[in-house]
């Protein structure tokens, strides 16, 4: 498979270590069975993710010129007893897509929201839904479309 970009910062939040490891793995096998380069960062939660893409993103690392050409989000969100979980889920998701759209980045989202432990695994396991991977093909596809959109404008 062609190589599609130089690189995307892949971002993990490392409030639940073992299923983050593990989407991580799924994320990283796919990114280099693609040929694409990647740099890992790590914040404490899903809500700090978007915090540090836009950080990412003011600082030029990651975006036009900047030496990463996407963003693969990690993490999982686990429901609780409290209405926590649904701010969490959520507004984790909208600060992603807010940043993507307003910056024309591509982001992968990978962060699992699910109700539990048994059903992040699931998701998370190279071996059963690959979630990271998932959201690293994500990634790799919207930035295959920007080259492509790119060429057509004659750029």
């Amino acid at each position: 498979m062609a190589k599609l970009a130089q690189s995307v910062l892949i971002i993990e939040a490392r409030f639940y270590d073992d299923i983050t490891n593990e989407l991580a793995r799924g994320a990283t096998e796919e990114l280099r069975r693609r040929g694409i380069g990647f740099e890992r960062i790590s914040v404490p939660g899903a809500l700090e993710v978007p915090v540090a893409l836009s950080m990412a993103v003011n600082s030029k690392i990651v975006g036009p010129k900047g030496r990463h050409d996407g963003c693969v989000a990690l993490g999982c969100v686990i429901r609780g007893e409290t209405s926590h979980y649904d701010i969490v889920a959520a507004e984790s998701a909208r600060g992603l897509l807010d940043i993507a759209v307003n910056n024309s980045i591509a982001v992968g989202n990978g962060i699992l929201t699910v109700d539990t432990r048994e059903q992040a695994w699931a998701r998370a396991s190279v071996d059963g839904r690959n979630k990271g991977a998932s959201a690293a093909i994500a990634c790799a596809t919207l930035l295959e479309l920007a080259g492509d959109l790119e060429r057509k404008s004659g750029r």
